[in-house]
């Protein structure tokens, strides 16, 4: 595929929720969890891999299942889990199966935790690039399909960024303040989905936020692409700054969090996908997910101005 032929995938709509704990919960929860929350009107639903999650492609398949029009999405799937075939075919398999509702979050994940896989973690873009190539290049002997499954990548840095602009209908941020999201946009251009991450905090949860902070302000490209979003070495240093936890965690209500995702949409974002935090990821914070749904369709009708304002090429 060229880079002409991707766009905004369809599959992705302006807002959704990313959850730890859907892929640690049981799968009883789990299936009552997304079932409310597509009763609630939550479009869509992220999901992480990791080494001791549920495999991701059939994961996937089940939430699928489960759940009647709902977007699912991965985010990510590990590129060190599977290898390039087996991702392009699993992801095509679904495609099939659930037309428009599935979208394909490819990631490289981070070196402790390929190691624990017994695998060694090569160069990222090297990885990425030669990874991209033999799913591209992986036959399918199912049904054909009118049109390759959405594939967004998991990018934070100019070089990754700039890959996903050649090779994918776009890339998943995460942990990033808006600051980011606008020079990611830049980044990508006008034509290509950007999927924001944001994780929130209702009320006063202090440990919930310095748990989510910590655990990635120290991983170095989590902290290059803080660097790289006009922040310095003061702010990512030990559990990072005031002003960083500010940016990059929303502490409050549900308006709160509807002022913050709407600065995501203003700096050129065309989804963003909501993390209710806690100190148990296994916890799948429902309270909190059910008094942020509202606010999910609050935002249904600026997000598609956002949308369509960077369609059109304009990125205010």
């Amino acid at each position: 595929m060229t880079v002409n032929e991707w766009q905004i995938p369809p599959e992705l709509p302006a807002t959704g929720v990313w959850s730890h704990a859907i892929s640690r919960a049981g799968t009883d929860d789990t299936r009552e969890l997304v079932q409310e929350l597509e009763e609630l009107g939550v479009p869509a639903i992220w999901y992480p891999e990791s080494v001791e999650s549920k495999e991701s492609i059939g994961f996937g398949a089940l939430l699928l299942s489960w759940t009647r029009s709902m977007t699912i999405a991965s985010g990510i799937t590990s590129i060190y889990s599977r290898d390039a075939t087996a991702a392009a075919n699993g992801a095509r398999t679904l495609a099939d199966a659930f037309p428009g509702r599935f979208v394909l979050g490819l990631g490289i994940s981070h070196a402790p935790q390929v190691a624990t896989r017994g695998h060694d973690y090569g160069r990222p873009m090297a990885m990425m690039t030669a990874y991209l190539d033999a799913m591209d290049d992986a036959e399918f002997v199912g049904q054909p399909l009118r049109r390759p499954p959405a594939r967004l990548l998991a990018a934070l840095n100019p070089r990754m960024l700039r890959l996903a602009a050649e090779r994918c209908a776009g890339a998943h941020t995460y942990f990033m303040p808006p600051e980011h999201t606008a020079l990611a946009r830049e980044i990508l251009g006008p034509r290509l989905a950007l999927a924001v991450e944001v994780g929130f905090s209702l009320g006063d949860n202090p440990a919930a936020v310095a748990a989510y902070v910590e655990g990635h302000v120290g991983r170095d490209n989590y902290r290059r692409a803080l660097l790289f979003s006009g922040f310095g070495e003061d702010d990512v240093a030990g559990g990072g700054s005031e002003r960083l936890v500010g940016a990059v965690v929303v502490r409050g209500g549900p308006d709160d969090l509807v002022v913050r995702m709407r600065e995501h949409f203003a700096a050129g974002a065309t989804h963003v996908c909501v993390q209710p935090l806690g100190t148990d990821r296994s916890d799948l914070q429902l309270r909190q997910l059910r008094e942020i749904a509202p606010a999910l369709h609050e935002l249904a009708g600026a997000a598609t101005v956002a949308r369509g304002n960077v369609e059109e090429g304009v990125i205010r």
